[in-house]
Formats: structure tokens, sequence, C-alpha cells
């Protein structure tokens, strides 16, 4: 699930199928958003960072043929029986120019030093009109500068303006403290969505205690 030479989650990749498989109820709202904004279709929908493959079942049941792309090998031995898979980075897609018509990055936005080259390739592979999905965690509300510990008040600090990787977190068994996160602050996310030649159609918060710890939007390459 990451864009660095290096794909750092091949160390951790047995680890993050058990984590992520028992995911409850954050995955269970993560994939609930993420039907909500892909919709129903036809044809290839392409998972970028797919990891494990562990959503899968989201444009599968929508009546989309899922297809994942990641640069993690450990990631994609679990992944390969899910859905085919191919291993790239996620700033170079092994796709043609305008051959899908949809396509999603799923709680990866972290995971790469520069999402704003994804979101370029996404415009690059999508046929005009193609949608595309990001569901992430939350820019102003989850990373490095926001401690959970005493949910639901989340107490965040002055490193939001920090956008370089960080392995900092308050919660010392998940994710972050493993593999490390770039932070992509709302302001940059939205503008590099735009910059790169997708039309915002719909953004969407959802988390529990009324503070969203997840943000997604959808958009349309333009014609």
């Amino acid at each position: 699930m990451t864009t660095t030479s290096t794909a750092v989650y091949d160390a951790h990749a047995d680890w993050y199928e058990n984590y992520i498989s028992g995911g409850g109820d954050y995955l269970q709202r993560v994939h609930a958003i993420a039907k909500d904004l892909l919709g129903t279709g036809e044809g290839p929908c392409l998972d970028i960072c797919c990891g494990t493959g562990a959503h899968t079942r989201v444009p599968a049941g929508l009546g989309w043929t899922p297809l994942g792309v990641d640069l993690s090998g450990g990631q994609l031995r679990h992944a390969s029986g899910r859905l085919p898979v191919a291993q790239a980075d996620a700033t170079a897609l092994p796709v043609a120019d305008s051959s899908l018509p949809a396509a999603m990055c799923v709680l990866s936005s972290t995971d790469m030093p520069d999402y704003p080259a994804m979101l370029r390739e996404v415009t690059r592979v999508l046929r005009p009109g193609g949608r595309f999905v990001h569901v992430g965690v939350h820019p102003c509300f989850v990373g490095a500068f926001a401690d959970w510990s005493q949910s639901p008040r989340v107490a965040i600090d002055a490193r939001y303006a920090d956008r370089s990787r960080s392995f900092d977190s308050w919660n010392t068994g998940g994710v972050r403290v493993r593999v490390g996160a770039w932070h992509v602050p709302l302001a940059d996310l939205l503008n590099a969505t735009v910059t790169a030649g997708l039309r915002l159609i719909r953004v969407a918060e959802a988390g529990p205690g009324g503070v969203p710890d997840l943000f997604a939007f959808l958009a349309i390459r333009e014609r």
C-alpha cells in the first residue's frame, strides 16, 4: 500500500491480513461509505493500493468487476485469491489511457508520499466521465497530530501542518506505528483532486461519537 521504492507492507503483510479481516464496525463503515459513493455499474473497477483485497466485495457487490494493483508482493499473496491483481506502483499504473470506467482508493492515501501523483494517474486511466472514489482517514481528525485516547474528546495539535512521514500514533497497536503515514491536509487533498482533472461530485464524512474519522468523495474525470 505504498508508492515508495520499498514496499513497507511486505514485512507486515500477514499481520495486516489478520488485522484488516478483524476490522469489525470500522471496516463495515468504510465499506458502507465506499459503496454509497461508487454506486452500481459494470465493467472493471480498479482498486488502487488494494492491499490484501479486503475491499473487493464493495465493487463486486455493485456489479463491477474488481481488479487490484499494489506494490507489496506480500499483500498481493493474500489479495490474489480474491481478485485479479498486478504488482505495480500507484503512480505508474499498468493501465492504458482512458480505459477504465471506475477506480477507487480505500484507506491508502496516507501510505503514499505523493498522493497527487496517484490522482493524476487516475485521471489518465479513467474514461471521460469515469468515476473515482476516495475513502481515507479524515485529514482533519486522524493523524500523528490527533489524540483519540479520550474519545469522544479528540485533541488536535500543531502538527496538522506537518506533511512529512510519521510513526507517531496514540494507538500503539495499530497500522501507523508499524508502517508510518504521510499526512495529506484537507486543502491539499481537494486541491490535488481538482488540479488532476477530476470534478468533485459528492463529499462524505463518517465517524462515531460525533467526530468523523473517515473522509470520502466521489469524483469523475471531466469529459
